[in-house]
């Protein structure tokens, strides 16, 4: 078993030893997990420049992980199934997500939130495979040996892109300062710095004499190989690339392996191989949001659902808020945490089913390999119309043409929760967040998180009861509701200052050369344009497709999936991505309905207002219980959450309802 050591550096009480329903309470351990794979074994054929990596006396190499594991301290009242949360950039998100925990710094005791997770008697897992992870207390990091050759380390070409949001003279080179890769030389003559309007828009080569990789200290450029300087300036709102060379590849795909093998340890390992959950464990579910949603979608497409044994290891999958990307998880020179759009990230395939793409020449889908070894475990994707307004939702389902419905395998859900943002939501609203990302409109109110639990039930119900869990919700091309994002224009044009980002968001064909995971071609050569849909909407703006939470069905604003940069951030009109260069973590948008009548017809507004539609809010509250009953029917939301949503609907009341007519957001 690749697993080979388990070192627990830390037992303690959870959550002050609290008692979680019939369950009890939990605890928590925190250590390393040492692993040795076999470079030649089948079931690792995909991890790139593994074959490179150094080997040990025996053969394997080896690396190891920080991990983190809550169960239940008397195991025997717990579910016996665990849920592996992906670390996202080492952070573990289940709690938030699934528990409707606030959000707590890194060295901070975890929050339980709601306690779902104990109450049914989930053992939580964490283990990192993320190798660029900032020396920050409770992070989560793998650490990895690096590719080398006979001639030793290997050296490359890559690209650094970021946006910033204010005008800045240096720039750190990576993603949310995150381990860099250095540059070589920082006197190379070669190396290329653009600038970009955007990220679609033609790039422009600033001249090598104009910038230094530098950083600043005491107000002057001090040579350093990991950061860039410009004197006059790296402009808000623009979308920068460094095109530089760097030496050392860590095997970032090993984090993959990681996981999997993680994962089958707990699952199977004995008492005698020192397994903190031995004879304890019957099925294991993995949940990932974003980026670490995205790591699911490529770990399923990278066959890794089999370890060295041949043994089966997680149940089911749940990536969140991934859409159609997967990410550099399993490249050279991979940076995990980049946003980029015209990188590792975007590349084809996008939907489970396989596709020809006839200007790459390639067949393929996502779940093709695992599909043609075995039964293909269950997969329930969920989203949030970011995912498409970012320009890559809808490629999960629709053909390469934008002209067909495909439908996921019997063993894959597909559930968008309509008008919802990438993001989680926050209330009350706000239009500008502590990293300073300062949007034209409010950022989206409305709390998913109930839908999430009741994803997870049901994934539960499939894999132990093979209870058929509600069908797919998402928009479609044969019954009108996936269209093109330029058509719901007709509607948003009439809402006062409500406006469609410019440019759109679309997925263009990217050319690394013959292997994308040890490209060749740096930057990729950029090709044809791929179609995206977005769902269609009512008179409102709102959403048709989707699982639609009360928010929606019973309104009291439009909610969109996306926000516009706003003019003090630069780049006005853009989608606002909020973690880089398009396409990190979008938000949307709450455009309230005027209070009353004779604010709506001020303003010239052509949605119904609140008092219009609603005789007062017991009526309101009364219909928005009537609409999550109808959910839970159709066994999309669990009994217990209709209380928190009726709360939640009556707070949103207080505010719009009383809301006083303001003047309108300047965008532009």
């Amino acid at each position: 078993m690749p697993v080979t050591k388990i070192e627990i550096k830390s037992h303690k009480a959870f959550a002050d030893s609290r008692s979680f329903g019939d369950v009890g309470a939990y605890e928590q351990l925190d250590g390393i997990v040492h692993f040795a794979v076999d470079p030649n074994h089948s079931a690792n054929e995909t991890i790139a420049d593994l074959e490179l990596a150094p080997r040990d006396a025996t053969g394997l190499v080896t690396f190891s992980s920080d991990f983190r594991i809550l169960r239940p301290v008397d195991a025997q009242r717990g579910n016996r199934r665990i849920l592996m949360d992906i670390p996202n950039r080492g952070k573990p998100l289940a709690l938030r997500n699934i528990n409707s925990a606030p959000e707590v710094a890194p060295e901070a005791p975890m929050d339980p939130g709601n306690g779902f997770l104990m109450r049914q008697g989930y053992t939580v897992v964490w283990c990192a495979w993320q190798h660029d992870v900032p020396d920050v207390p409770g992070m989560l990091r793998v650490n990895l040996p690096e590719a080398v050759t006979q001639e030793g380390p290997i050296t490359g070409k890559i690209v650094v892109t970021f946006q910033l949001n204010d005008i800045s003279k240096a720039e750190f080179l990576s993603s949310r300062n995150h381990r860099p890769y250095p540059a070589d030389d920082v006197n190379d003559r070669t190396a290329v710095l653009t600038v970009q309007e955007h990220e679609d828009a033609p790039e422009e080569i600033i001249p090598r004499d104009q910038w230094l990789f530098a950083r600043l200290e005491n107000g002057k450029a001090v040579a350093d190989a990991s950061h860039v300087y410009m004197e006059s300036g790296f402009q808000a709102g623009k979308v920068y690339q460094v095109i530089y060379s760097t030496t050392g590849a860590p095997v970032v795909g090993l984090g993959q392996l990681a996981t999997r093998d993680m994962a089958a340890f707990l699952r199977y390992a004995t008492d005698e191989e020192d397994n903190p959950l031995a004879g304890n464990i019957d099925h294991v579910y993995s949940f990932g949001v974003s980026q670490s949603g995205r790591f699911l979608r490529l770990f399923l497409y990278l066959g890794l659902n089999w370890d060295e044994e041949g043994r089966q290891v997680f149940d089911g999958f749940m990536p969140h808020v991934a859409g159609g990307k997967m990410g550099e998880f399993n490249h050279r020179f991979a940076q995990p945490s980049s946003q980029a759009t015209r990188s590792g990230n975007s590349l084809f395939p996008f939907s489970d089913v396989a596709q020809t793409d006839p200007e790459l020449g390639i067949t393929d889908g996502l779940l093709s390999r695992l599909s043609a070894k075995c039964n293909l475990p269950k997969v329930m994707y969920t989203h949030t119309p970011s995912e498409y307004w970012a320009g890559h939702g809808s490629l999960m389902h629709t053909d390469l043409t934008g002209s067909r419905d495909l439908d996921p395998p019997e063993e894959v859900r597909i559930y968008i929760f309509a008008g919802t943002q990438h993001a989680l939501a926050v209330f009350p609203p706000v239009d500008k967040d502590v990293d300073g990302y300062h949007g034209q409109r409010d950022f989206s109110v409305i709390d998913y998180r109930a839908l999430l639990r009741g994803a997870l039930t049901n994934m539960d119900r499939w894999v132990t009861k093979g209870e058929v869990p509600p069908p797919s919700r998402y928009p479609r091309i044969d019954d009108g509701t996936a269209v093109s994002p330029e058509k719901i224009g007709e509607v948003f044009n009439s809402i006062p200052s409500a406006k469609l980002p410019v440019p759109m968001r679309r997925f263009t064909r990217l050319d690394f050369g013959h292997d994308p995971m040890v490209a060749t071609k740096i930057p990729a050569e950029i090709g044809k344009v791929y179609p995206n849909l977005v769902s269609a909407v009512d008179q409102d703006g709102n959403e048709l497709a989707g699982i639609a939470l009360p928010f929606i069905t019973v309104p009291l604003a439009t909610h969109t999936g996306w926000n516009l940069r706003h003019a003090d951030i630069g780049g006005a009109g853009q989608v606002l991505s909020t973690g880089g260069a398009s396409g990190g973590t979008l938000r949307g948008s709450t455009i309230p309905f005027a209070a009353t009548k004779e604010a709506r017809e001020a303003s010239g507004d052509p949605r119904l207002s609140i008092e219009e539609r609603y005789a007062s809010k017991s009526e309101y509250l009364g219909l928005v219980k009537e609409a999550a009953e109808n959910l839970i029917a159709q066994r999309y939301l669990l009994e217990e959450d209709v209380e928190t949503i009726v709360t939640q609907a009556a707070q949103h009341y207080d505010l719009f309802a009383s809301r006083v007519p303001e003047s309108q957001p300047v965008g532009d």
